[in-house]
């Protein structure tokens, strides 16, 4: 019988420990809603008694976080040194949060023991017995974290097994043993876990960080060698380099290892809930993320997409589609008609071989002048698609006027007017930004777009990065301006290249919009 892996997601809790990522109580709601979807076994939701923000979360989920697949944990520590659990802060807002399951840390490195918590081992032990026994008495399922095993493991063997072996003599339902650190190597990983799993009876689970590069890989292995549930986070974030990545491991196991994790469909939401949820943190998926970053099954090199349009899948590990993603033929110098040609062929278009060739060349042109369309799949879409049949911009750009200012007060106010042609009428605008030129643009264009185009409501502008390409020319030289939009189930990249910061700037905008609303057209149209 085929084992099953328990997929227990850490993203609210864990992930937000990462740079740069501070959801609100709404926002990991809406995350947690994606993750059932997915079809995660269990979802840890925070961290009650730590800060205002996870303490409004578990009240809010009471009332309006409906689960259907997973279950929803609350995430806390052991009691204080020296304490008493009856009397014990931590202990008590894991009680308020009112889940069924719970899951604590506590030390199992006697080092921590000794000089972080400043107790004896004796007393690591007990606020380890202790705490799950109190938690489990009040009616609680309780899971436990130990917290810097493997390097505890390695220290002093025989503590490390002491304090899992009191977890289990306690009731914990889940032992998870933890690299804390993430300093451990794949080679140390088997007989660790073997180990342990001969020393008490109850069921193992693992939690990587990835400070070695090596959370997927471990965690892989892990399971193999005995472990049931796996800690993970959603696009690998976390603390410092982050944890063992769901959208990874999930596909390592099922795909390539035949191992029951999340259902069917789930797998193939991985790319779309990968981006969903990056959307929703404000951290854009890495592109070179493995299974679900734009560049994962993305092909440059001539000899490569020549080998792809003659065989497919010849130099991808699976069929992308298997997790939601698809491949991409990069548009640059290296590439030859054929890539051109596959592109239109995937995607419907009528392209004929002189008119490939055509755009190969234009392509080469705009890269001299300082495009570039790796990580601007939109513009290049725009381009093709411009040279297919039956083809209509969604608007036309007639004059592009913006001025800033400052006030008596110092308030900084941009100021956008835009005249555009759309659905055969001319309609000029004007827009009111604080943040700045390209907010003022934004806002203008969505205001001339929404009677025709409400979808545009959609898009959102997710990542904007501006780069010199001619610093020897001081302020007369050229900037590459790369902004990257999302529909809220994927993104997509567009490029502007100008001496005005701000014309290559509505470049970028207006083709990433144009990308939105022709999609969005489409898909209605189905």
């Amino acid at each position: 019988m085929t084992r099953q892996a328990e997929i227990y997601d850490t993203t609210l809790r864990d992930g937000t420990q990462g740079m740069g990522v501070s959801p609100t109580p709404g926002e990991k709601l809406r995350v947690a809603r994606l993750l059932d979807e997915l079809g995660v076994h269990f979802i840890e939701g925070g961290w009650p008694g730590a800060n205002p923000k996870d303490d409004e979360f578990f009240e809010r989920a009471k009332t309006e976080l409906r689960l259907e697949r997973a279950t929803l944990v609350a995430f806390g520590s052991t009691r204080r040194p020296r304490g008493r659990v009856s009397d014990d802060a931590q202990l008590q807002a894991l009680l308020r949060a009112d889940t069924d399951f719970v899951c604590i840390v506590g030390k199992s490195w006697d080092r921590h023991v000794l000089k972080a918590l400043d107790t004896s081992l004796e007393d690591g032990l007990a606020m380890v017995g202790e705490s799950i026994e109190f938690l489990r008495e009040r009616g609680k399922r309780v899971f436990f974290d130990a917290e810097h095993f493997f390097d505890g493991y390695r220290g002093n063997r025989e503590y490390a097994l002491a304090v899992v072996e009191t977890a289990a003599r306690a009731g914990a339902e889940r032992i998870v043993l933890c690299d804390t650190n993430g300093g451990t190597l794949p080679h140390q990983v088997a007989d660790t876990v073997r180990t342990v799993a001969e020393r008490v009876d109850t069921a193992l689970g693992v939690h990587f960080h990835n400070d070695s590069g090596c959370a997927v890989a471990n965690t892989v292995l892990a399971f193999q060698a005995g472990a049931t549930q796996l800690q993970v986070c959603v696009n690998g974030y976390g603390e410092r380099t982050g944890n063992a990545d769901l959208c990874s491991v999930v596909p390592n196991l099922t795909l390539k290892l035949g191992v029951d994790t999340i259902p069917a469909e789930g797998v193939g939401m991985l790319h779309s809930t990968a981006h969903r949820v990056a959307e929703i943190m404000g951290k854009p998926v890495e592109p070179n993320r493995p299974y679900v970053g734009s560049a994962a099954f993305a092909h440059k090199a001539g000899l490569h997409t020549s080998g792809l349009a003659r065989l497919e899948g010849a130099y991808e590990h699976i069929d992308p589609k298997l997790v939601g993603n698809s491949a991409t033929m990069l548009v640059s110098e290296l590439m030859g008609r054929s890539t051109v040609l596959s592109m239109a062929s995937r995607n419907g278009w009528e392209l004929d071989p002189a008119t490939a060739q055509a755009l190969v060349e234009r392509v080469k042109t705009l890269e001299a002048e300082g495009y570039q369309f790796e990580a601007a799949e939109g513009s290049l879409e725009l381009l093709v698609r411009g040279e297919t049949g039956g083809y209509e911009d969604p608007f036309e750009t007639l004059g592009v006027e913006v001025r800033s200012g400052t006030g008596p007060d110092g308030e900084v106010v941009a100021v956008a007017e835009l005249r555009l042609r759309i659905g055969g009428g001319e309609v000029t605008v004007t827009a009111k930004a604080p943040n700045g030129p390209v907010d003022a643009l934004d806002r203008a264009l969505r205001e001339a777009l929404r009677p025709t185009h409400p979808e545009v409501d959609g898009l959102r502008l997710v990542d904007f990065k501006v780069r010199d390409l001619d610093s020897s020319d001081g302020t007369a030289a050229r900037v590459r301006v790369l902004v990257e939009t999302s529909d809220g189930y994927t993104s997509w990249g567009t490029v502007g290249v100008h001496r005005n910061i701000i014309q290559a700037s509505w470049l970028a905008l207006s083709d990433g919009i144009k990308v939105g609303l022709v999609r969005a057209r489409e898909r209605s149209a189905v």
